[in-house]
């Protein structure tokens, strides 16, 4: 029995959960597998109901399970409380206390999709970037941090950005070790030229590529990547990053997809891996059934592949996905003319009757 920790979270993040389950009970039957539920709060629902964004009863069952799904946690309704009380600090809690170091997220580009991307079809077809983003240390968690009044007026705030080389040393590990099975390329993202921290992010990177003579090394400033990812995508394999600079980079990547509802993400390194699509709550359109599923789906593909060790599931979950895809379905993220629009349900059920038909729905 696999038991899996639902985190429904805020927004949207309880629509596309469902449909997550829905695909994963699909993906059971075919494959064997007898999953275990376990709902928990994270996030606003968390504060409304407990008062804290993480309860401690949230991350003991994280703990006891064999993988966590998350939907999504924020919205305006929070946005007045303090830091450490808002959603997101529950994202931040559940990441530290999980040893969750390292985040993957998969930019692939499927050739059904390549006319949805807001750049040339030539431009996109074929992209197949993963970025690694450093997931526990950096700017979002250095101290201190804090607000003080100014003696002349005014407010001084204060972040402060940092990394030991151990962090950098087992991030870039994480790189070189997903290259080596991929196109044995590692771009290491940085701003070496003004950051102290860059300049040491750099020379534990050079070192950790010492143990892998196979893969192709290259260093890059962020203002230049986030200017290459829009002119020639296709340069990348894998990008080995920060914290900040891959949250913004990967939610650049994602358009490149057509659409940020179709990255899922992975955040590994400690006894059980979280598993989110790497968009937001969007509570405008919460509770519409217009919110495009497949984002989560794909993030339980993850979860069959790092967490449980069932690649044959995982590839069952993508490939269904490009099935319903190919045959002409989309939410309205990416909805063109001539294709066929539906809801949030109505994906779910596709993908999860293309899972228990041999990922063939619509090919007949």
């Amino acid at each position: 029995m696999v038991k899996i920790v639902l985190l429904p979270g805020d927004g949207i993040g309880p629509e596309i959960m469902q449909e997550a389950v829905k695909v994963l009970e699909a993906v059971g039957q075919v494959e064997g597998i007898s999953f275990e539920w376990e709902t928990a709060d994270m996030g606003g629902i968390a504060i409304d109901k407990h008062g804290l964004p993480l309860p401690e009863a949230t991350l003991k069952a994280c703990r006891n399970s064999h993988g966590v799904l998350l939907g999504a946690v924020g919205g305006p309704k929070w946005d007045d409380l303090p830091g450490d009380l808002r959603p997101e600090a529950g994202l931040l809690g559940i990441r530290r206390e999980l040893g969750l170091f390292a985040n993957l997220r998969p930019a692939k580009v499927f050739g059904s999709l390549e006319a949805a991307s807001s750049l040339k079809q030539e431009v996109v077809a074929g992209i197949d970037v993963l970025v690694v983003r450093e997931l526990t240390g950096g700017l979002y968690f250095g101290r201190p941090r804090f607000r003080e009044a100014l003696p002349e007026g005014g407010m001084r705030a204060v972040d402060t950005l940092e990394y030991t080389s151990m962090e950098i040393e087992r991030i870039a590990r994480v790189a070189f070790e997903a290259a080596m099975v991929r196109q044995r390329k590692v771009t290491s993202v940085d701003k070496s030229n003004i950051l102290e921290s860059s300049r040491l992010w750099r020379e534990v990177v050079n070192q950790v590529a010492k143990e892998f003579p196979d893969v192709e090394l290259n260093h890059m400033f962020v203002d230049n990547c986030a200017m290459q990812l829009l002119r020639d995508p296709k340069q990348f394999d894998v990008i080995v990053t920060t914290n900040m600079f891959g949250d913004i980079l990967s939610d650049e990547a994602a358009m490149l997809t057509g659409s940020l509802g179709m990255l899922p993400s992975a955040s590994i390194g400690g006894k059980v891996g979280l598993y989110e699509p790497v968009h937001g709550s969007a509570p405008l359109i919460a509770g519409q059934d217009i919110a495009n599923p497949l984002a989560m789906i794909l993030s339980c593909a993850m979860l069959l592949q790092y967490s449980l060790g069932r690649p044959r599931a995982s590839r069952r979950v993508e490939q269904a996905v490009e099935a319903v895809l190919e045959a002409g379905y989309r939410t309205g993220d990416i909805w063109q003319e001539g294709y066929n629009r539906v809801g949030t349900k109505a994906m779910g059920d596709l993908v999860a009757r293309a899972i228990l038909e041999g990922g063939a729905y619509g090919k007949s």
